[in-house]
């Protein structure tokens, strides 16, 4: 292996592989990347949602909008909707939007917000986003630029469609060498590092840097660089998915959030795309039975859907460890996706971890073998600090419950409850969340995030002497103007084959 560092190597194909692939592709030209991947291992992937983030990543690899949102039958998401998780109740939901008020604004409007006798859920009094999403609208018009739209948004998309996209595209455009072979061996360097993959029926293949996007195989990062496992269960209890694909009929409306529904021991999410809903049960095995698990799915399906022929599907089932590895970037090797940690999907931060892994790699790429132990510290550092962050604000979603089954209380004991969460959770009860707890600039969930959640859950706003009444109206005629004039999710994603039409 020479010193500088001109070859990559990915190792595994799904999201994370051919992610990687197209995002190094585009931002380190001059780099010769080859991805290898077995053949007869399918995508983990059931359906996805993404943050807005994805808009810049697309932009950035080079997909157009329309041709990623018709070859991924992909539907547009503006947040999640959280139904059942305060107390089970019929009225019990609220709204995660992407939109936020400026993060100087935030305090003054949900003083405002509560001083107006809290006429109307949170997220409706403080981001007009919250009327466009319970019209089921599309976030942009056609006629926009692509990727622009007049309120932040990510996807909804199917998850193997879109790693076939990603490969013919970065096999096709940016130049990827796609090898079809299984790994069944690792040659290391004097210094310990990957020096070349023993592939089946093929010769050694050398590299200088290692992606490992194996998944849950973790084949280079567990398999050879010996990573250690922080297991999160303590705090994470949910270990099982089921998973089903429900067609629907054309026509139908199509949700412009995910919907998350909880049950008596877990969570249902439900994700609407053109074609079909994704719709799946999150459970905690140790407090619900699998067979539990499936009544508990087949009567949303019911419920929601009456009539889906729900009888003749076979759901799918996901078993999955809760953690991530103690090290993400040992010697020559990064585990990017699944091979670095998983934990619930209840805010979709999968994706997001892959895109924010790959943006940290190549904004701060080594040019040399030299550097390299200096850029994995510093990524391992800030890659711990973001899973700590993750797993601290999926448990905000559970804290306030006052919900009485035990699968909920045992979410709420204190011991269970990470010591910084508890620690902001008393100060939130004199102060509003702000940049002060969340300093770093790219935080992934900052304060506004924070108080969607605890306000939607019934946290009062602290006491403040700072109120935005005039503020409230603007945005409730903002959202009154924007329903008016956004085409339905189902209007936008039906028409992309026709063309635009500007009006004069």
């Amino acid at each position: 292996m020479s010193n500088a560092v001109q070859h990559i190597v990915i190792v595994g194909g799904g999201t994370a592989g051919w992610l990687s692939a197209c995002l190094l592709a585009a931002r380190l030209p001059g780099k010769r990347i080859t991805l290898v991947e077995a053949p007869d291992i399918p995508t983990i992937g059931v359906g996805e949602g993404t943050w807005p983030t994805m808009r810049e990543t697309l932009s950035a690899i080079g997909i157009p909008e329309a041709e990623f949102l018709e070859h991924c039958d992909a539907a547009f998401k503006q947040g999640s909707r959280f139904d059942g998780w305060r107390d089970g109740s019929a009225v019990d939901s609220y709204l995660h939007p992407f939109t936020a008020p400026p993060a100087a604004e935030m305090q003054a409007l949900a003083a405002a917000w509560q001083e107006s006798g809290q006429k109307g859920p949170f997220a409706a009094a403080v981001s007009p986003q919250h009327s466009v999403c319970a019209a089921n609208l599309a976030p942009r018009q056609r006629t926009m630029p692509d990727y622009a739209g007049a309120l932040n948004y990510g996807y909804h998309l199917d998850a193997a469609k879109f790693a076939a996209l990603l490969m013919r595209h970065a096999t096709m455009r940016l130049g990827v060498t796609h090898i079809a072979a299984k790994v069944t061996g690792i040659e290391a360097a004097a210094n310990g590092d990957i020096a070349a993959l023993m592939l089946h029926g093929r010769e050694p293949l050398d590299g200088d840097l290692f992606l490992d996007c194996s998944g849950q195989a973790a084949l280079l990062i567990k398999g050879h660089c010996r990573a250690g496992w922080v297991d999160r269960s303590d705090i994470s209890f949910n270990d099982r998915a089921l998973a089903m694909q429900v067609p629907v009929q054309p026509g139908s409306p199509i949700a412009a959030q995910t919907i998350g529904t909880a049950h008596e021991a877990g969570w249902l999410w439900d994700i609407g795309l053109p074609t079909r809903r994704g719709i799946g049960c999150v459970y905690a095995s140790r407090f619900l039975s699998d067979e539990r698990a499936e009544e508990i799915l087949r009567g949303y399906i019911a419920a929601k859907m009456p009539g889906a022929d729900a009888a003749s599907l076979t759901p799918r089932k996901l078993a999955f460890a809760t953690g991530h590895r103690d090290r993400f970037w040992i010697g020559n090797c990064l585990a990017i996706g699944l091979s670095a940690g998983f934990i619930e999907p209840l805010e979709a931060s999968a994706i997001v971890l892959i895109e924010l892994s790959l943006k940290a790699l190549a904004d701060n790429f080594p040019q040399s073998r030299a550097s390299m132990d200096i850029h994995a510290a510093r990524f391992n550092d800030l890659f711990r600090y973001r899973w700590d962050r993750i797993v601290e604000f999926l448990k905000l979603h559970y804290v306030p419950s006052q919900r009485t089954e035990p699968y909920w209380l045992a979410q709420r004991a204190p011991e269970t409850i990470p010591p910084r969460l508890a620690e902001c959770l008393a100060l939130w009860r004199e102060q509003p969340p702000s940049v002060w707890d969340f300093p770093r600039v790219d935080e992934m969930f900052p304060a506004a995030s924070q108080q969607y959640v605890l306000h939607g859950m019934g946290v009062p706003v602290p006491p403040s002497g700072a109120a935005a009444p005039a503020r409230l109206a603007e945005i409730a005629a903002k959202a009154r103007a924007l329903t008016a004039a956004l085409p339905t999710a189902r209007d936008y994603l039906d028409r992309l084959s026709a063309p635009a039409r500007i009006s004069a």
